[in-house]
């Protein structure tokens, strides 16, 4: 074989093996594209957010465009970013975050839309170019949520808690009533038991205008679907003053001896000496503020998991025989010896009978949470549904269990002294949203009849007029009291005395 022929092949087998890699390059998988968001698109802004793996080489195009009904809107271009904020997450790793309004899409309407990105690196040296396209669905909700008040006559008192009754389409949004910066969430009507309607578009929602709220706090009904396209709507109600007590409660170095130490083994993050006197005082009044607050939160998370339906009927039960020791709201000043040394908000009605005496459910209900709860010592906590609970503190022990459900007037426990207690009583107090409404409102069958089962009937939601419903309320049968003492038998009638 000639040194020619030889050459020749060479060449042949070059050229040939440069053909293989180039169409092995072109075979290269492109970038790694991940669609971070969004999912889905209102009125207002979403966020594109895609991160991109280079896999070792230089990223050459990135372009993302929506697309819908054959129409293509452009998102992002690398060629020209504008505002897009870049991120380098790892060496080969970049994530890249732009605003984007439907306002920039002329022509996009509601319904499904699709996010369509290509990114394309070098490969080979730069000869060749590699590229991926990825695709995601997006919904698109231009048209904001309505809404439409149902019920009539709100009036709520500071420290109280009122009902509203609203339809709100499309009805898978998120809706409830803002009162000030507490917002209380809205319930499908379908959840109230016995209900005679299938309007799915129909809710209510028990609001409270809260003991440290001022009566001109704004009240609106609002509205918010998963696009972040928000409705608010006025809705006619009447605010009231409220009246609460003052009291001064002393303290001393027996006291902190009894409450202090428990509530400390049960919260190790605070972790306080007891050696001292003043050392004890410093260790109650953490428990009494920072403890208190740590609970209040607890108590809010806790409530989240109330149920969707309406558990209870009818006025509660306050506990039988026994006297009220402390009242709602009570402001109360704590005193050491001659001086002050806290201040502090009673959040609840104190009810105090014999001692460990019975203590029932207020109404009918499922146990959200059952033991140890700080400043409250033993706690039942029972969730009547559509956010609203009862609360039993204090407790020598609890005879329920987290997941119980109780009937009204079921025995769930005895009254103690545990937590932040001078004496053997139950705290007893209803929540809204996991935050502490008036309970006296509850007891009343009258305010139940006028505030909830009026505007239910007028709803269409259950049968009977509101006038019924406030004679069965009274006539709905209380927990059993003592017997009597049988009276004491008249004396026989004297004789007349002789006249002298």
């Amino acid at each position: 074989m000639s040194l020619k022929t030889i050459l020749l092949s060479v060449v042949i087998l070059l050229i040939l093996a440069g053909g293989v890699v180039y169409y092995l390059a072109g075979q290269e998988p492109g970038p790694l594209v991940t669609i971070n968001g969004p999912s889905v698109m209102g009125s207002t802004s979403a966020t594109f957010d895609a991160s991109v793996e280079m896999m070792g080489t230089r990223l050459t195009r990135l372009e993302a465009s929506l697309e819908q009904a054959g129409k293509r809107f452009p998102v992002f271009s690398l060629a020209s970013p504008g505002e897009a904020h870049f991120v380098q997450e790892t060496p080969e790793r970049m994530r890249v975050t732009r605003a984007m309004a439907s306002s920039q899409f002329g022509g996009l309407k509601d319904g499904m839309a699709r996010l369509v990105i290509t990114a394309e690196r070098t490969v080979l040296f730069g000869l060749r170019r590699a590229e991926a396209t990825v695709s995601r669905d997006v919904k698109v909700r231009l048209a904001p949520p309505t809404i439409t008040v149902v019920s009539t006559k709100h009036y709520v008192k500071v420290g109280g808690a009122e009902m509203i009754v609203y339809r709100v389409a499309p009805p898978d949004v998120a809706s409830g009533v803002q009162v000030g910066d507490r917002y209380y969430p809205g319930f499908p009507a379908a959840g109230v038991a016995g209900t005679k309607s299938s309007d799915p578009t129909l809710r209510l929602a028990f609001f409270a205008l809260a003991f440290d709220q001022d009566v001109s706090t704004r009240m609106t009904l609002v509205a918010r679907d998963e696009a972040g396209n928000t409705v608010v709507a006025d809705f006619d109600h009447k605010t009231f003053p409220g009246k609460f007590a003052k009291s001064r409660v002393p303290i001393d170095d027996g006291f902190f001896g009894r409450v202090v130490p428990p509530i400390l083994q049960a919260t190790p993050e605070l972790k306080m000496p007891m050696a001292t006197p003043e050392q004890r005082l410093a260790a109650f009044l953490a428990i009494n503020s920072d403890v208190r607050r740590k609970n209040a939160q607890q108590i809010e998370a806790i409530a989240k998991g109330s149920a969707p339906e309406m558990l209870w009927h009818g006025p509660f039960f306050r506990m039988a025989r026994a006297a009220s020791a402390a009242v709602f709201a009570d402001h109360r000043t704590y005193m050491y010896g001659d001086r002050e040394v806290d201040r502090q908000v009673h959040l609840g009605v104190d009810l105090a009978s014999i001692r460990g005496a019975e203590v029932t459910a207020a109404n009918a209900g499922r146990v959200l949470y059952a033991g140890y709860l700080g400043i409250y010592g033993n706690c039942v906590i029972i969730d009547h549904g559509m956010g609203l609970q009862s609360m039993y503190a204090h407790l020598s022990a609890a005879e329920v269990e987290k997941g119980d459900n109780v009937k009204g007037g079921e025995k769930i426990g005895r009254s103690g002294m545990t937590g932040l207690a001078a004496g053997d009583h139950v705290h007893f107090t209803t929540l809204l949203a996991g935050r502490p409404v008036n309970p006296v409102e509850w007891w009343d069958p009258h305010w139940i009849a006028d505030r909830i089962d009026r505007k239910l009937v007028e709803a269409g939601l259950i049968a009977g007029a509101p006038n019924e419903t406030a004679a069965a309320a009274e006539r709905k049968p209380a927990p059993p009291r003592a017997k009597a003492k049988p009276k004491p038998k008249p004396r026989p009638p004297a004789k007349p005395r002789r006249k002298r």
